[in-house]
């Protein structure tokens, strides 16, 4: 999934906002809260990390995850806890080829209603948000 199909599918998303910040990276929420990041900083990035590097060109995707999720994502190579964001159980696919799209937008979905599902009823409806 490329930046430009990443922020097309948030951006479809009932409620959410979009903005760029930390580098550039494209920070997408819902309710003001983050459900999804597509950056260009790794846990690769770390000095002391023994994670391989990205490829070059590909921007690496970051998500909430449920409980389960976050337990058997980063089993899977090309998946680490996210940078800043694993404490929150957050991950990070580092390569392009380690889950295809449809997968991607699956474990989107799951991030967007996670963070959804945290919001106010109140909030939720003025955003036009049904769980």
């Amino acid at each position: 999934m490329t930046r430009d199909e990443f922020d097309a599918y948030c951006g479809s998303k009932p409620g959410t906002s979009h903005v760029i910040q930390w580098g550039g990276a494209s920070v997408w929420k819902v309710g003001g809260k983050i459900f999804a990041i597509c950056s260009n900083w790794t846990r690769a990035d770390d000095v002391d990390s023994d994670i391989e590097p990205v490829p070059s060109g590909f921007q690496p995707i970051s998500f909430k995850c449920s409980d389960l999720a976050y337990e058997l994502l980063p089993e899977q190579d090309g998946i680490t806890p996210a940078p800043y964001l694993a404490r929150a159980k957050w991950v990070q696919l580092t390569r392009p080829d380690v889950m295809d799209d449809a997968d991607i937008r699956l474990h989107l979905d799951a991030a967007y209603d996670i963070i959804a599902a945290k919001l106010t009823k109140k909030l939720r409806a003025e955003l036009g948000i049904s769980l």
